[in-house]
């Protein structure tokens, strides 16, 4: 059962490397960029590139450039007509050897923010304008496990083809929150209606032993779908909170891709009869609704051993 993101979500599983994709709907303020991923054994340089085409020659409007030559440092720079700009250098390397580690990219209004493991690494401020950016590209000595573009989408340059199974889906609202504080409580604007997708990406702690998350009615804090993870157990459980009572557990999963100190990703999506759950871009369970009226699901709380990397619905 694969996997089709709504539009204005674009993930990457495992892609190869280099790796070019289109940016749907082209950069906008507003958007951000994740690319987990570790190293391989033999690594000397890698890049991540926004780019105004998918040619090798096409202009650069920032270039992330990690190089391991013994003076360990990080690299930004841009490219415009085969000239590239200054160059602009930070002597830290966060990203290592050995470890799974996450670049995260935010446009604004001024420059790209990038966040190393969660953290706030660089600030580059925007050579070239981003309405001319349409491509993402990544080169060099890397190992991609997952690449997700948030918030792409139709709403720019018009005229985006969508697949058929994605014409049927609503999209994502954004914007993406992003290093959401555990515990963490927000609405779901509109409700969590057929058709609807909320995503949550974070990363399990060392010795984690629960974590969850709660679809609910925020009115009288009814639980459409209980999701709690064992980790001791090595059990994904679900159930349903509602007047006042607890149902039955379902437990069966597809695969349990759950990990202490690994990341991880949970697209939930809203159907007429159920909820389904994709981990990591693969099918892992699905729960049928057990509260009547589940369009009146409006908000959705996470709590447990869990450092969030971002949310989007």
């Amino acid at each position: 059962m694969a996997f089709v993101p709504a539009p204005g979500y674009q993930p990457a599983y495992n892609p190869p490397i280099p790796y070019t994709t289109m940016i749907a709907g082209g950069l906008r303020v507003g958007m951000v960029v994740c690319v987990q991923a570790k190293l391989p054994s033999d690594y000397n340089r890698w890049a991540i590139n926004f780019a105004t085409g998918q040619e090798n020659s096409a202009d650069i409007a920032f270039h992330l450039n990690a190089r391991y030559d013994g003076r360990d440092r990080v690299v930004f720079n841009s490219r415009q007509g085969d000239v590239w700009g200054e160059e602009e250098m930070k002597r830290e390397m966060p990203f290592k050897s050995g470890k799974v580690f996450m670049v995260t990219f935010e446009v604004t209004r001024n420059n790209f923010q990038v966040f190393a493991n969660g953290a706030p690494f660089y600030e580059f401020a925007h050579r070239i304008p981003l309405d001319r950016v349409g491509w993402l590209q990544l080169v060099g000595d890397i190992q991609v496990e997952e690449l997700s573009i948030i918030g792409s989408g139709p709403a720019v340059k018009g005229g985006l083809v969508l697949a058929a199974a994605q014409s049927n889906l609503l999209p994502m609202l954004g914007p993406p929150i992003l290093n959401a504080p555990v515990p963490f409580s927000t609405s779901i604007r509109g409700g969590f209606i057929p058709k609807r997708t909320v995503v949550v990406k974070g990363i399990l702690k060392s010795r984690a032993k629960t974590f969850t998350i709660n679809f609910k009615v925020g009115y009288n804090n009814d639980i459409a779908l209980h999701l709690i993870l064992r980790l001791n157990k090595k059990a994904v459980v679900r159930n349903s909170f509602i007047n006042g009572a607890w149902g039955e557990e379902e437990t069966a999963v597809t695969k349990n891709p759950f990990k202490e100190g690994e990341y991880f990703d949970i697209s939930f999506r809203c159907g007429e009869k159920s909820i389904k759950a994709y981990v990591n871009g693969t099918h892992c369970f699905d729960y049928a609704h057990r509260l009547y009226n589940f369009q009146q699901v409006d908000k959705l709380d996470i709590d447990g051993d869990a450092n969030i990397v971002f949310v989007f619905m």
